[in-house]
Protein backbone atom coordinates (compact mmCIF):
# COMPACT_ATOMS: atom_id res chain seq x y z
CA UNK A 1 0.00 0.00 0.00
CA UNK A 2 1.51 3.24 -1.13
CA UNK A 3 2.09 5.38 2.18
CA UNK A 4 1.00 9.13 2.31
CA UNK A 5 4.10 11.60 2.79
CA UNK A 6 3.77 13.72 5.75
CA UNK A 7 5.13 17.15 6.35
CA UNK A 8 5.70 18.88 10.12
CA UNK A 9 5.46 22.48 10.08
CA UNK A 10 7.37 24.05 13.32
CA UNK A 11 8.43 27.31 14.19
CA UNK A 12 7.96 30.13 16.99
CA UNK A 13 4.69 32.11 17.19
CA UNK A 14 4.65 34.88 14.81
CA UNK A 15 7.59 33.38 12.37
CA UNK A 16 4.91 33.14 9.31
CA UNK A 17 4.16 29.13 9.21
CA UNK A 18 1.09 29.68 8.02
CA UNK A 19 2.28 32.32 5.16
CA UNK A 20 4.43 29.87 4.38
CA UNK A 21 1.95 26.90 3.88
CA UNK A 22 -0.16 29.40 1.68
CA UNK A 23 2.84 29.71 -0.69
CA UNK A 24 3.37 26.05 -0.93
CA UNK A 25 -0.12 25.32 -1.13
CA UNK A 26 -0.20 27.93 -4.37
CA UNK A 27 2.44 26.13 -6.22
CA UNK A 28 1.93 22.65 -5.39
CA UNK A 29 2.55 20.11 -8.15
CA UNK A 30 -1.00 19.61 -10.26
CA UNK A 31 -0.55 16.20 -10.02
CA UNK A 32 -0.58 16.00 -6.00
CA UNK A 33 -3.68 15.53 -3.79
CA UNK A 34 -3.08 17.36 -0.75
CA UNK A 35 -4.44 17.73 2.92
CA UNK A 36 -3.50 20.29 5.28
CA UNK A 37 -4.05 20.06 9.21
CA UNK A 38 -3.57 23.07 11.27
CA UNK A 39 -2.81 23.09 15.03
CA UNK A 40 -3.58 26.29 17.21
CA UNK A 41 -3.38 26.34 21.09
CA UNK A 42 -6.25 28.69 20.99
CA UNK A 43 -9.73 27.49 21.29
CA UNK A 44 -10.63 29.25 18.07
CA UNK A 45 -8.67 28.08 14.99
CA UNK A 46 -7.86 31.36 13.27
CA UNK A 47 -5.20 29.40 10.59
CA UNK A 48 -7.40 27.12 9.43
CA UNK A 49 -9.75 29.83 8.12
CA UNK A 50 -6.92 31.64 5.94
CA UNK A 51 -5.50 28.53 4.24
CA UNK A 52 -9.06 27.49 3.02
CA UNK A 53 -8.99 26.30 -0.39
CA UNK A 54 -11.43 25.05 -3.12
CA UNK A 55 -9.36 22.15 -3.89
CA UNK A 56 -8.07 21.56 -0.79
CA UNK A 57 -9.00 19.59 2.32
CA UNK A 58 -8.20 21.66 6.11
CA UNK A 59 -8.89 20.26 8.95
CA UNK A 60 -7.90 22.29 12.53
CA UNK A 61 -7.67 21.17 15.68
CA UNK A 62 -7.27 23.64 18.01
CA UNK A 63 -7.42 23.41 22.16
CA UNK A 64 -4.30 22.57 23.28
CA UNK A 65 -0.70 21.07 21.06
CA UNK A 66 -0.49 18.24 18.99
CA UNK A 67 1.58 16.76 21.59
CA UNK A 68 0.04 16.92 24.55
CA UNK A 69 -3.80 18.10 25.05
CA UNK A 70 -4.99 17.96 21.49
CA UNK A 71 -3.02 14.30 21.11
CA UNK A 72 -5.99 12.20 20.87
CA UNK A 73 -7.86 13.97 18.45
CA UNK A 74 -4.49 14.63 16.27
CA UNK A 75 -4.44 10.65 15.51
CA UNK A 76 -8.29 10.86 14.99
CA UNK A 77 -8.14 13.90 12.09
CA UNK A 78 -5.62 12.39 10.44
CA UNK A 79 -6.97 8.88 10.69
CA UNK A 80 -10.56 10.72 9.38
CA UNK A 81 -8.42 13.10 6.78
CA UNK A 82 -6.35 10.02 4.89
CA UNK A 83 -9.55 7.73 5.02
CA UNK A 84 -11.33 10.01 3.35
CA UNK A 85 -9.36 12.29 1.10
CA UNK A 86 -6.68 9.74 0.42
CA UNK A 87 -3.82 12.45 -0.10
CA UNK A 88 -0.43 12.17 -1.68
CA UNK A 89 0.76 14.60 0.96
CA UNK A 90 -0.36 15.71 4.15
CA UNK A 91 0.98 19.07 5.60
CA UNK A 92 0.62 19.44 9.17
CA UNK A 93 1.12 23.10 11.10
CA UNK A 94 2.00 22.88 14.47
CA UNK A 95 0.95 25.12 16.92
CA UNK A 96 3.89 27.78 17.93
CA UNK A 97 4.01 26.59 21.20
CA UNK A 98 4.56 22.23 20.36
CA UNK A 99 6.87 19.88 21.20
CA UNK A 100 7.15 18.53 17.75
CA UNK A 101 9.36 15.50 18.70
CA UNK A 102 6.08 14.17 20.65
CA UNK A 103 4.37 14.78 17.27
CA UNK A 104 6.64 12.77 15.18
CA UNK A 105 6.97 9.83 17.43
CA UNK A 106 2.79 9.38 17.10
CA UNK A 107 2.72 9.37 13.41
CA UNK A 108 5.26 7.10 13.16
CA UNK A 109 3.59 4.78 15.45
CA UNK A 110 0.60 2.22 14.87
CA UNK A 111 -1.81 2.99 13.67
CA UNK A 112 -0.88 5.83 11.60
CA UNK A 113 2.72 5.04 11.02
CA UNK A 114 1.29 2.32 8.94
CA UNK A 115 -0.23 4.68 6.45
CA UNK A 116 2.20 7.56 6.89
CA UNK A 117 6.27 7.94 5.98
CA UNK A 118 7.32 11.06 7.68
CA UNK A 119 8.79 13.32 5.55
CA UNK A 120 11.27 16.11 6.14
CA UNK A 121 10.67 18.52 8.60
CA UNK A 122 10.41 21.91 8.46
CA UNK A 123 11.23 24.75 11.17
CA UNK A 124 10.68 28.35 10.03
CA UNK A 125 12.52 30.97 12.04
CA UNK A 126 13.30 34.64 12.47
CA UNK A 127 17.15 35.24 11.93
CA UNK A 128 16.70 37.66 14.60
CA UNK A 129 15.60 35.71 17.49
CA UNK A 130 17.76 33.09 16.12
CA UNK A 131 20.75 34.60 17.10
CA UNK A 132 19.98 36.13 20.49
CA UNK A 133 20.91 33.42 23.82
CA UNK A 134 17.92 33.83 25.18
CA UNK A 135 15.55 32.41 22.54
CA UNK A 136 18.33 29.34 23.03
CA UNK A 137 17.74 28.85 26.46
CA UNK A 138 14.22 28.26 26.15
CA UNK A 139 13.52 24.05 25.69
CA UNK A 140 10.44 24.63 23.42
CA UNK A 141 12.60 26.58 21.14
CA UNK A 142 15.21 24.50 21.26
CA UNK A 143 13.22 21.69 20.91
CA UNK A 144 11.84 23.26 17.67
CA UNK A 145 15.39 23.84 16.26
CA UNK A 146 16.89 19.94 16.89
CA UNK A 147 13.67 19.05 15.20
CA UNK A 148 14.28 20.31 11.97
CA UNK A 149 15.21 18.12 8.68
CA UNK A 150 15.19 21.65 6.75
CA UNK A 151 16.13 24.78 8.87
CA UNK A 152 14.61 27.98 7.02
CA UNK A 153 15.20 32.05 7.98
CA UNK A 154 12.04 33.74 7.24
CA UNK A 155 11.85 37.50 7.33
CA UNK A 156 14.91 37.82 5.61
CA UNK A 157 13.95 41.17 4.32
CA UNK A 158 14.21 42.51 8.26
CA UNK A 159 17.13 40.99 8.95
CA UNK A 160 20.37 43.23 8.68
CA UNK A 161 23.96 41.51 6.77
CA UNK A 162 25.58 40.91 10.23
CA UNK A 163 22.58 39.46 11.56
CA UNK A 164 22.19 37.24 8.55
CA UNK A 165 25.89 36.31 8.84
CA UNK A 166 25.44 35.52 12.15
CA UNK A 167 22.68 33.14 11.79
CA UNK A 168 24.38 31.23 8.97
CA UNK A 169 27.46 30.66 10.63
CA UNK A 170 25.15 29.15 14.07
CA UNK A 171 23.30 26.99 11.68
CA UNK A 172 26.45 25.89 10.12
CA UNK A 173 27.48 24.76 13.28
CA UNK A 174 24.20 22.89 14.93
CA UNK A 175 24.89 19.58 15.75
CA UNK A 176 23.07 17.19 14.37
CA UNK A 177 23.55 18.96 10.88
CA UNK A 178 20.33 20.14 8.62
CA UNK A 179 19.80 18.44 5.60
CA UNK A 180 19.13 21.87 3.99
CA UNK A 181 19.26 25.14 5.81
CA UNK A 182 17.31 27.80 3.81
CA UNK A 183 16.44 31.69 3.74
CA UNK A 184 13.36 33.40 2.68
CA UNK A 185 11.41 36.29 2.42
CA UNK A 186 7.42 36.50 3.33
CA UNK A 187 7.11 32.34 3.21
CA UNK A 188 8.32 31.79 0.03
CA UNK A 189 9.72 28.07 0.21
CA UNK A 190 11.07 25.85 -2.30
CA UNK A 191 8.36 23.38 -3.05
CA UNK A 192 11.01 20.59 -3.43
CA UNK A 193 12.44 21.26 0.08
CA UNK A 194 9.34 19.02 1.19
CA UNK A 195 11.24 16.46 -0.04
CA UNK A 196 14.95 16.63 1.06
CA UNK A 197 16.86 13.80 1.39
CA UNK A 198 16.30 11.84 4.81
CA UNK A 199 18.15 8.83 3.85
CA UNK A 200 21.12 8.14 6.20
CA UNK A 201 24.32 6.76 5.01
CA UNK A 202 26.67 4.62 6.89
CA UNK A 203 29.34 7.53 7.26
CA UNK A 204 29.03 11.22 6.60
CA UNK A 205 31.87 13.51 6.67
CA UNK A 206 31.69 16.56 9.09
CA UNK A 207 32.40 20.16 7.55
CA UNK A 208 36.43 20.82 7.05
CA UNK A 209 37.98 21.80 10.29
CA UNK A 210 39.37 25.09 10.89
CA UNK A 211 43.00 25.31 9.00
CA UNK A 212 44.83 25.69 12.37
CA UNK A 213 43.03 22.02 13.38
CA UNK A 214 44.54 20.63 10.44
CA UNK A 215 46.30 18.13 12.14
CA UNK A 216 43.01 16.30 13.55
CA UNK A 217 40.99 13.40 12.04
CA UNK A 218 37.36 14.08 12.05
CA UNK A 219 34.81 11.32 10.68
CA UNK A 220 30.92 10.80 11.40
CA UNK A 221 28.66 7.89 11.23
CA UNK A 222 24.64 7.76 10.84
CA UNK A 223 22.21 5.40 11.75
CA UNK A 224 18.96 4.25 11.16
CA UNK A 225 15.89 5.85 13.10
CA UNK A 226 14.50 2.68 13.88
CA UNK A 227 17.58 1.19 15.70
CA UNK A 228 18.00 1.45 19.56
CA UNK A 229 21.20 1.49 21.26
CA UNK A 230 22.06 -0.23 24.93
CA UNK A 231 21.93 2.88 27.26
CA UNK A 232 24.45 1.00 29.19
CA UNK A 233 26.78 0.10 26.43
CA UNK A 234 27.09 3.55 25.32
CA UNK A 235 27.57 5.15 28.64
CA UNK A 236 30.60 2.73 29.11
CA UNK A 237 31.90 3.68 25.63
CA UNK A 238 31.67 7.22 26.52
CA UNK A 239 33.75 6.73 29.72
CA UNK A 240 36.45 4.64 28.30
CA UNK A 241 37.04 7.14 24.93
CA UNK A 242 39.68 9.28 26.24
CA UNK A 243 41.38 5.69 26.65
CA UNK A 244 40.68 4.08 23.81
CA UNK A 245 41.35 7.19 21.63
CA UNK A 246 44.70 9.05 23.08
CA UNK A 247 44.56 13.22 22.72
CA UNK A 248 40.83 12.62 22.01
CA UNK A 249 39.43 16.60 21.25
CA UNK A 250 35.03 15.67 20.43
CA UNK A 251 33.19 13.15 20.96
CA UNK A 252 29.36 13.62 20.06
CA UNK A 253 26.21 11.83 19.45
CA UNK A 254 22.78 11.46 19.08
CA UNK A 255 21.42 7.88 19.78
CA UNK A 256 18.19 6.65 20.33
CA UNK A 257 17.84 4.50 23.40
CA UNK A 258 14.85 2.63 24.87
CA UNK A 259 12.49 4.98 22.03
CA UNK A 260 13.83 8.07 23.73
CA UNK A 261 16.30 10.38 22.05
CA UNK A 262 19.64 11.48 23.91
CA UNK A 263 22.23 13.64 23.19
CA UNK A 264 25.86 12.78 24.37
CA UNK A 265 28.56 15.29 24.52
CA UNK A 266 32.01 14.56 25.19
CA UNK A 267 34.92 17.87 25.91
CA UNK A 268 37.40 18.81 27.84
CA UNK A 269 37.54 15.59 29.44
CA UNK A 270 33.75 15.67 30.77
CA UNK A 271 30.94 14.54 29.37
CA UNK A 272 27.21 14.98 29.78
CA UNK A 273 23.22 13.53 28.63
CA UNK A 274 19.88 15.18 27.45
CA UNK A 275 17.07 14.35 25.92
CA UNK A 276 16.59 15.80 22.49
CA UNK A 277 13.72 16.00 19.91
CA UNK A 278 16.25 15.26 16.80
CA UNK A 279 14.37 12.12 15.13
CA UNK A 280 15.92 11.89 11.69
CA UNK A 281 18.71 9.52 12.71
CA UNK A 282 21.13 8.17 15.50
CA UNK A 283 24.77 9.40 14.47
CA UNK A 284 28.14 9.98 16.09
CA UNK A 285 30.76 12.40 15.82
CA UNK A 286 34.62 12.18 16.20
CA UNK A 287 37.56 14.25 16.58
CA UNK A 288 40.61 13.54 17.38
CA UNK A 289 44.99 13.67 16.48
CA UNK A 290 44.44 9.86 14.74
CA UNK A 291 42.15 6.67 15.12
CA UNK A 292 40.53 4.03 12.86
CA UNK A 293 37.48 4.69 11.81
CA UNK A 294 36.82 0.92 11.20
CA UNK A 295 37.14 0.31 14.54
CA UNK A 296 34.85 3.00 16.08
CA UNK A 297 32.14 2.31 13.84
CA UNK A 298 33.11 -1.61 15.38
CA UNK A 299 32.49 0.18 19.07
CA UNK A 300 29.14 1.88 18.20
CA UNK A 301 27.35 -1.40 16.49
CA UNK A 302 28.19 -2.87 19.84
CA UNK A 303 26.07 -0.76 21.39
CA UNK A 304 23.14 -1.66 19.16
CA UNK A 305 20.60 -3.67 20.96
Amino acid sequence: MKKTKVNLFTGFLGVGKTTALRHLIANRPAHEKWAVIVNEFGEVGIDGAALLNDELAVAEIAGGCLCCVAGPQMTATVATLLRREKPDRLLIEASGLAHAAGVIDELRAKPLGEALEVAAVLTLVDPRQFIQPDYHRQPLYRDQISIADVLVANKIDTADIPTMEAFRQQAAALFPPKSLVGEVRDGQLDVAWLDAELAAKPRYRPAVLPDNTSAWQSAGWTFDPELNFDGERLTRLFDDLPKRIPGLVRAKGVFRVLDSWVWLNWAAGQWGAAQVSWRRDSRFELIAPAFEAEQVEAWLKECLE
